[in-house]
């Protein structure tokens, strides 16, 4: 799986460095992955990522597309901390079949399958399109970018993110739209009646709904306000949403 890039962290104070920055308990995780993403100061994302905290390292797995940013960002908040970031050349593989002896289960979802970390890939044909859009898992760069909060893209349903931890960056905004706020956009699954590709914009009646994402097959994932979650189309589709997947408040 060449698109991923994995980082270690080594040094006395990596453990306390990372905890007070992403999003999930780093602490007590030995021997699991652990899926979390950095903020910005604003709650805003700015990377997703899978930990694995080692007896002598933490790994982080996170997208090649977003690797340079999050190295550079985590060097800028070390300033005079014990840790020691570096790129790595392990290989991250991932996969629904038969599980490689030492693979990781996917913390976000049983459906997900395994990770595992070595020195090859040994990734499987697994359709992720498809398994992402059935299970509504958000994908780095597609439905997870500069301008998402993560509570609107699942990451409480995912398990990435641990509101009893203690601070993190950004953590202040995250929890006020958990305790303060109703959610009133959010990622949903349609079925598609018709023609979508990724980045269409979806109207409900004369206003502008949301954002169509991935599409696999007659399913895609789609960015939508709540309050405007009925006579959904596009210019070549109808759009139904998933039962449950709107907000009963909404």
């Amino acid at each position: 799986m060449t698109d991923r890039v994995v980082l270690a962290l080594t040094g006395a104070d990596r453990v306390d460095f990372l905890q007070g920055l992403v999003t999930n308990n780093v602490t007590g995780s030995d021997g699991n992955l652990v899926y979390a993403a950095l903020l910005t100061p604003q709650g805003k994302y700015l990377s997703d990522f899978f930990i694995i905290n080692e007896p002598d390292r933490i790994l982080i797995d996170v997208a090649a597309s977003h690797a340079a940013a999050l190295l550079q960002r985590l060097t800028m908040y070390r300033l005079r901390a014990n840790v020691q970031i570096a790129q790595t050349d392990i290989i991250a593989s991932r996969g629904t079949g038969p599980e490689p002896d030492g693979a990781l289960r996917d913390p976000r979802n049983a459906a997900l399958g395994w990770r595992f970390y070595g020195d090859q890939d040994v990734s499987d044909q697994t359709d992720w399109d498809a398994l992402h859009v059935a299970h509504l898992v958000p994908q780095t760069g597609v439905e997870l970018h500069p301008e998402s909060y993560i509570l609107e893209a699942g990451f409480e349903r995912l398990h990435g993110v641990d509101f009893r931890k203690g601070c993190f960056v950004g953590q202040e905004i995250v929890a006020r739209m958990k305790h303060k706020t109703t959610l009133r956009k959010g990622l949903v699954r349609v079925t598609v009646d018709g023609t979508a590709q990724p980045g269409d914009e979806i109207a409900s009646g004369e206003r502008v709904a949301g954002t169509v994402h991935t599409v696999a097959g007659d399913q895609a994932m789609a960015y939508l306000r709540f309050d405007r979650a009925s006579d959904l189309r596009t210019t070549g589709a109808q759009l139904t949403p998933h039962p449950g997947d709107i907000p009963e408040s909404a």
